[in-house]
């Protein structure tokens, strides 16, 4: 016990007093309604209808590829059920005619799967790289609307119970994301270039030997 009291006395005399004193700057708190800003803004706006756009364009596509896979598969169902029926060289006819039958609707099914996964992970890519945008386009924002209205602290709708509407900067912080980000790409996240590969030394070609 001895022995911590002495650490603790020792690290006190090392610390200035004025340190010891110094007092955190009180608290000039804003509040932003984000889900305010996210909804309303020019950029937010046409994201929205263009993801809505993709989003519907999806399900058509979806609509389009899986609808006549049903009817082929529920053909191809009854079929089997009919050669269950059959025996002997009947049978084996039925079921060599029925095969590449299968074999193609597996492609085909296994194509569509293939298609709405891409256009699926392009579409949650895409809603990504929207709020990549908006967020990067955010930060300083906050910052500066802090500096201007005097404030040290900044916070969203979402973290409060209830605050004086003189403390709300939605409206700042939104004009000024209308000015510096009208407008973000609707597209997929950009894919990052591969790594350059060292290139590979050139094989030696044969020297042509005296005769």
């Amino acid at each position: 016990m001895k022995t911590k009291l002495l650490v603790g006395a020792a690290i006190a005399a090392v610390i200035p007093t004025g340190a010891m004193a110094q007092r955190l700057p009180a608290t000039v708190t804003a509040v932003v309604n984000t889900d305010r800003v996210l909804r309303e803004c020019t950029a937010c706006v046409a994201a929205t209808n263009a993801l809505q756009a993709q989003d519907t364009n999806f399900q058509q596509r979806r609509q389009t590829l899986l609808a006549p896979l049903q009817t082929e598969e529920q053909a191809l169902q009854a079929e089997v059920t009919r050669i269950q029926s059959l025996s002997g060289a009947a049978r084996t006819t039925a079921e060599n005619a029925l095969r590449p039958r299968l074999e193609a609707f597996n492609q085909r099914r296994q194509s569509a799967a293939q298609e709405l996964q891409t256009l699926q992970q392009n579409f949650e890519s895409t809603r990504v790289h929207v709020t990549v945008q908006l967020n990067r386009a955010l930060e300083p924002i906050y910052n500066q609307v802090m500096t201007a209205r005097g404030a040290n602290l900044i916070i969203s709708t979402d973290a409060r119970l209830g605050n004086s509407p003189a403390l709300d900067v939605t409206n700042d912080v939104l004009a000024q994301l209308n000015r510096s980000l009208p407008a973000v790409s609707v597209t997929p996240l950009p894919q990052q270039a591969a790594p350059a590969q060292p290139a590979q030394p050139q094989p030696q070609q044969p020297r042509p030997q005296g005769r």
